[in-house]
């Protein structure tokens, strides 16, 4: 059944595929598939796991120096987005997420609990939540341009140049926040000379 749905999936997309389809397909009744996936969100969700566990790409790039976190994490994502049998599959689910309201609603829930969370146990310290979200956040606009609007030049540029340009700007999102200034600390706060 996985092989059959995970073929499908990828070849016509979520919306087109039909429980029913998979099931005439793989030559078994509806009713087994939504026993063992409760539902086709079930089912699609399962036929990732054949090719890439995201949590296991993250939790791999994780551990290791705070100061080279950004390249851990910026190479972990393009290069299993980029794997021929891992991107697809990726995509896809991407791609079902923006159509599909309880797709989205996974894929959301995964961020949160395997994205956010996580990286917020390894910043630690003040604003670490704050900082991991807008991590995410960074890191969900590289997979948005690179693999599903495929925005020149970067749906194109090799890995260890996106990591270059990349990293440092992903690096000062990691940094815990200074002391928040008030506006009328602002002038106080100027170099001399400037206006």
């Amino acid at each position: 059944m996985l092989e059959v749905a995970r073929r499908r999936f990828l070849a016509e997309g979520y919306q087109a595929v039909t429980m029913r389809s998979i099931a005439a397909e793989a030559g078994v009744d509806a009713a087994l598939i939504s026993y063992f996936f409760g539902s086709k969100q079930g089912l699609f969700a399962a036929t990732l796991a054949l090719a890439a566990n995201p949590a296991k790409v993250l939790g791999a790039a994780l551990p290791g120096p705070p100061e080279t976190l950004p390249e851990r994490l910026v190479r972990a994502l393009v290069t299993t987005w980029d794997g021929e049998e891992t991107g697809a599959p990726l995509r896809a689910f991407v791609r079902a997420a923006a159509a599909e309201p309880e797709v989205g609603r996974l894929l959301r829930e995964f961020v949160q609990r395997e994205m956010v969370d996580r990286i917020t146990e390894q910043l630690g310290g003040r604003d670490a939540r704050q900082r991991a979200g807008v991590l995410t956040m960074q890191l969900s606009g590289v997979i948005f341009s690179r693999y599903v609007i495929e925005v020149e030049p970067a749906a194109s540029m090799p890995v260890d140049e996106l990591v270059r340009l990349l990293a440092p700007g992903l690096r000062a999102t990691l940094r815990p926040a200074g002391p928040h200034l008030h506006p009328a600390d602002y002038s106080a706060a100027r170099r001399p000379g400037l206006p």
